[in-house]
């Protein structure tokens, strides 16, 4: 139960709801044990008549009375226990959307390194159906498990009242069951642990095929795939089966254990009767005695399933708590609003990938200000995109500082960095809605036109206006609907409507033609007048108009200036303008 003690701040926060369910809930049993003690009577009654001690009349009169307020008494208590259900079920779907959200929201501001580390088929499966397990605990568990706790309490307390000795040897079977509850949820906790784990594989398999559909038919792995699936789902089965064969072992001896209890008031009940025990003045205490114990046959069975809820929800609760305790390696140190305006300094920068161990890169310093344009130029792997991910705080540098405005980065108002940053990343991603609230992400706000201009200022406007549905086209997963030019081009149209003081252009050209590419450039040459931009590419043509111009390799500076100090320097960038020249002349 340990892992479960995260939620007793939701039981607090639905302290009234709860409260009001435990209330309800003692007084339907109260009701509920109405039934056994009108049934004694009516027993006696009818002892009383064989003995001629009552009139015939009065018998029936007295029957009939018992009769209405055991229907009474019986609608009453449905009544409330079906307020009770009402009450405690739905405060359970409250905490379920509780921790749903506060997963979800823990998920968007953990860093890279955790996604890198795990994978989203088990993020997605711990947010549902690690959730969903816990809301059966907090809801169906802990319902019967406060109906189980007061119907033994009042029970047993009428019972005691009533025979003290028969009330002694009908409980005589609760130790065993003890022990064999306690033995069999320790079961249950290891087999639905390692159930879940394999669920977790299970999806995160499916997700990758799904995400991955067109390669694995390209490449002709359907049968391949499928053949894995069916491993890994024959695995979960079996540990599905091997909870399912234990949790199966609870209701039968539930059972059995009360079917003994009855024997146990009948044989010792009976007795009693015979020997004339004070206690057992007539038949009818029998009966109610058996009332009482098959009142408790179900929440007695229901111990094994509610057991079986618990220990499921320990171990999921376990492995959300996993994820709720890491805490993200990129930390917003400062609270206080920071304008940002968009100068950026890097000091002898060096930074390596924690997963890989790769040096990306190696003592880098330059500088851009506010309003001017850096084109940062490379073979791939040099640590040109490395450079994109540490101005948007993605990663902490190891060595060296880097500030915005003169001020170091990691003392910047973290999300008031991002909101000053429109970027467009080397994978164009986009969302599985329409092509207009794709480029809204940038602002939300935005209005029609606004994302018109945008999109025209992107060279994709055209091509829009050309589907059925134009701006209002719902696209595939990531973007499948369009070819990879206009993923490209509706990113840099998100990027632009942001209209952010920093602009960040990570090779986000090239897909598309040398024509649609100068189109491009131009409407960013006018859109960057008065933004920090910086533009990270393979192409001479993206880099001529830049303020200053760097070149990277194995993640140090190698060459830096202006488009005319380079192309009469030896070296990367002349060799890189003449071949792309050369080829644009073939062309």
């Amino acid at each position: 139960m340990k892992e479960l003690q995260y939620l007793n701040k939701y039981f607090i926060k639905y302290k009234y709801r709860f409260l009001l369910g435990i209330f309800i809930t003692i007084v339907a049993q109260i009701f509920s044990l109405f039934t056994p003690k009108l049934i004694s009577r009516s027993f006696k009654l009818i002892e009383e008549y064989t003995q001629n001690a009552v009139a015939l009349d009065a018998v029936k009169s007295q029957l009939l009375q018992n009769i209405a307020l055991i229907l009474g008494t019986t609608i009453i208590a449905g009544i409330l226990t079906f307020v009770m259900r009402q009450t405690l079920i739905v405060m359970s779907r409250h905490v379920e959307f509780d921790l749903k959200n506060e997963v979800f929201k823990h998920y968007e501001v953990l860093d890279q390194n955790f996604y890198k580390r795990n994978r989203t088929g088990d993020l997605m499966n711990r947010i549902s159906e690690d959730v969903a397990k816990v809301r059966m605990y907090v809801g169906p568990a802990v319902m019967y498990t406060i109906n189980t706790l007061i119907r033994f309490t009042v029970v047993i307390i009428f019972m005691y009242n009533v025979s003290p000795k028969l009330t002694l040897y009908t409980l005589l079977p609760l130790p065993f069951l003890s022990y064999i509850i306690y033995k069999l949820s320790n079961e249950i906790n290891i087999r639905s642990t390692t159930f879940q784990q394999y669920l977790s594989k299970v999806s995160s398999y499916t997700q990758e095929v799904f995400s991955g559909i067109r390669v694995i038919k390209a490449y002709s792995l359907e049968n391949q795939n499928q053949e894995t699936i069916t491993n890994l789902a024959n695995e979960s089965k079996v540990k599905s089966m091997s909870l399912a064969k234990v949790q199966s072992l609870f209701g039968p001896l539930m059972v059995t254990l009360i079917g003994v209890s009855n024997l146990v008031v009948i044989y010792f009940g009976g007795l009693m009767y015979i020997n004339h025990d004070p206690e057992i003045q007539n038949i009818g205490i029998i009966a109610e005695f058996i009332l009482y114990v098959n009142m408790l046959t179900w929440p007695v069975a229901s111990i094994g399933w509610v057991s079986s809820l618990v220990q499921e929800a320990e171990a999921s609760q376990k492995r959300i708590n996993e994820f709720l305790k890491t805490q993200p390696e990129i930390q917003n140190k400062n609270t206080e609003k920071s304008n940002i305006k968009g100068s950026i300094a890097f000091d002898k920068v060096s930074f390596i990938y924690e997963d890989t161990n790769i040096r990306a890169l190696n003592n880098i310093s330059f500088s851009i200000n506010k309003g001017e344009t850096l084109a940062i130029l490379g073979k791939t792997g040099s640590g040109k995109s490395s450079i994109i991910s540490l101005i948007t705080r993605m990663y902490d540098i190891n060595e060296g500082s880097i500030t915005i405005d003169g001020i170091p980065i990691d003392q910047v108002n973290l999300f008031d960095l991002r909101e000053s940053i429109g970027i467009v990343p080397q994978d164009a991603f986009l969302f599985s809605d329409t092509i207009k609230n794709n480029i809204k992400f940038g602002k939300e706000n935005a209005t029609d036109e606004e994302v018109i201009t945008a999109a025209k200022k992107a060279a994709v406007h055209e091509n829009i206006i050309q589907f059925n549905q134009q701006y209002e086209t719902v696209l595939g997963e990531r973007g499948i609907t369009l070819s990879g030019g206009q993923k490209q081009r509706v990113s840099i149209a998100r990027a632009i409507i942001k209209d952010a003081e920093i602009l960040l252009l990570d090779d986000c050209l090239s897909a598309v033609d040398t024509e649609t590419e100068e189109s491009i450039l131009q409407n960013l040459l006018e859109i960057s007048n008065n933004k920090t931009t910086i533009i990270v590419s393979h192409r001479v043509s993206s880099a001529k108009n830049a303020d200053k111009i760097i070149i990277l390799e194995n993640g140090e500076i190698h060459q830096e200036g202006t488009h005319n100090q380079l192309i009469n320097q030896e070296g990367y960038y002349k060799e890189l303008y003449y071949k792309q020249l050369s080829e644009k002349e073939i062309l």
